[in-house]
């Protein structure tokens, strides 16, 4: 009775400290014009921001999932718990001296502490709850819409107040599960109990696991030094090719282990998800304004709502579908519904929402229960390996190819149908991660005539909804990995998860 007491308590502090991660980005996916406003960026330069808020997260994720079992799980928490707390003070100074720089790297610190969290919270659920993985990590997992909502809702209230005001109250749910962690007795991890070695952890990703991950480590590792670099730095993807290469050599010189296959085909799925999931997330407020310029952030809170609480019954669903054949039929129902999205008039855009809530909500959660079921002897590094591929994936080329797609969408449309105008905001060329990037004037575009305004929000609504359109092709891929997964297990009588015991 008293480790189910405990457990709860520990589950309950993992929960909050989730909402606290996600607080923030909800938060910020509200606010976004506001922040292009204030510090007149492109795009492509706000597409990095939303970036920066997420792929940071896989250096701290991957750091600790190797040492988290030597340096324990507690110190790790507060670890995050010091981060999320610099990171609020940070940005809201760098609000108050419209230091795009200083925002950069406070968004970055959030993602460090943000990857922490999750390095703590996944192996520790898993090791509670060991006998229901799935069920209890996608329940876990509710805590990323419903701070996602909660967010939002704090940004929709706050409404007319200051910048600083807003991005202070997220330190309001980090005291919370600082105060809870404080409380909290944490177990000895599962593969850490079953007398699991470090080499047979490592030997589960493997070197072709190893060169995924060192590859997008490497190019996160350019994009952190370009932005402190006067000049950028010119890497060839060879080069990051060739170091991702030595250090997989290296991995299964030690291990000697390629990786399993389907360990393998679950890393190269995870960028596709991240975009699908966090990627639209990130501009779902701002691509909505098009149709719902008074209501897209709350179509924003109702599609976390909706996420929150299918995944709090995530266990029947499980048991209905089995965990690949959830992934399947959320894969399809988030092409529907991106597709939905990209193609509905006005009047039904919520119902297209609705479409793509249900496609996403079990994405990642249900993949990090398959991992944790059919990987346990990788413990923190598998179950956290794939969530860091996916954000690093997502951060470094999904988020800011998102912006620069609607950049150059927005540059080609207006030189063709407005030609007149195009030469009042054309803001020049600017140099991004992806070589050069058109740009608007946003002095210019702040100066424009009510007309002209309007002709250019038609021009910047119609890409941003086209953009849902392009992205249906992400889930795409995710449909046919699943189904071929799924496959592979009926064809070996059936999904089954793997025990230690």
């Amino acid at each position: 009775m008293n480790d189910e007491i405990e457990n709860k308590k520990l589950f309950s502090a993992c929960f909050i400290a989730l909402v606290a991660t996600s607080f923030f980005f909800g938060l910020r996916t509200v606010v976004v014009g506001e922040l292009v406003n204030e510090f007149s960026f492109t795009q492509s330069e706000i597409g990095q921001i939303l970036g920066v808020g997420l792929w940071p997260f896989a250096f701290s994720i991957i750091f600790f999932s190797l040492v988290i079992d030597k340096v324990g799980y507690k110190a790790t928490a507060y670890f995050a718990i010091v981060a999320h707390t610099l990171a609020v003070i940070g940005t809201v100074y760098a609000v108050i001296n419209k230091s795009a720089s200083g925002l950069y790297w406070s968004t970055f610190l959030v993602a460090i502490a943000n990857g922490t969290v999750e390095a703590f919270i996944n192996p520790i659920v898993a090791t509670i709850y060991n006998k229901e993985k799935s069920k209890w990590l996608n329940i876990l997992h509710a805590g990323w819409p419903a701070g996602l909502a909660l967010g939002a809702v704090a940004a929709l209230f706050l409404g007319g107040l200051s910048l600083t005001v807003k991005f202070g109250v997220c330190l309001i749910p980090v005291l919370i599960y600082a105060a809870m962690i404080a409380k909290c007795r944490f177990p000895v991890q599962e593969r850490v109990a079953a007398g699991v070695s470090f080499r047979d952890m490592l030997r589960e990703v493997g070197a072709v696991g190893f060169f995924i991950i060192a590859w997008l480590t490497v190019m996160g590792i350019i994009q952190v030094a370009n932005t402190l670099l006067v000049e950028p730095l010119t890497i060839s993807v060879g080069i990051t090719l060739v170091t991702a290469f030595v250090v997989a050599l290296g991995a299964y010189f030690f291990t000697g282990a390629l990786g399993n296959w389907i360990f393998v085909l679950i890393l190269v799925t995870m960028p596709f998800l991240a975009t699908t999931e966090l990627g639209t997330d990130g501009w779902m407020a701002s691509l909505l304004e098009a149709d719902f310029p008074k209501a897209a952030g709350w179509i924003f809170v109702m599609v976390s709502i909706i996420m929150t609480i299918l995944r709090f019954y995530a266990g029947p669903i499980v048991h209905k579908f089995s965990p690949i054949g959830l992934l399947v039929l959320s894969a399809g129902l988030a092409v529907v519904g991106l597709l939905f999205l990209g193609l509905a008039p006005a009047g039904i855009m919520v119902v297209a929402a609705i479409v793509y809530a249900f496609g996403k909500t079990f994405l990642w959660s249900t993949t990090l229960g398959v991992v944790s079921e059919q990987f346990p002897r990788g413990g923190a590094l598998t179950l956290n390996g794939v969530s860091a591929v996916g954000v690093l994936g997502m951060g470094i080329l999904g988020t800011p190819l998102m912006g620069l797609f609607l950049d150059e969408g927005i540059d080609a449309e207006l030189r063709e149908q407005e030609p007149a105008l195009h030469a009042i905001v054309d803001g020049g060329i600017r140099s991004g991660m992806f070589g050069e990037t058109p740009s608007l004037n946003m002095a210019a575009v702040d100066a424009l005539d009510s007309e002209n305004a309007a002709k250019l929000g038609a021009i910047v609504n119609s890409n941003k909804k086209r953009a849902f359109f392009r992205q249906a092709m992400l889930p795409g891929f995710l449909f046919v990995s699943y189904l071929a997964l799924f496959l592979y297990f009926k064809s070996k009588g059936g999904y089954k998860p793997v025990s230690l015991d």
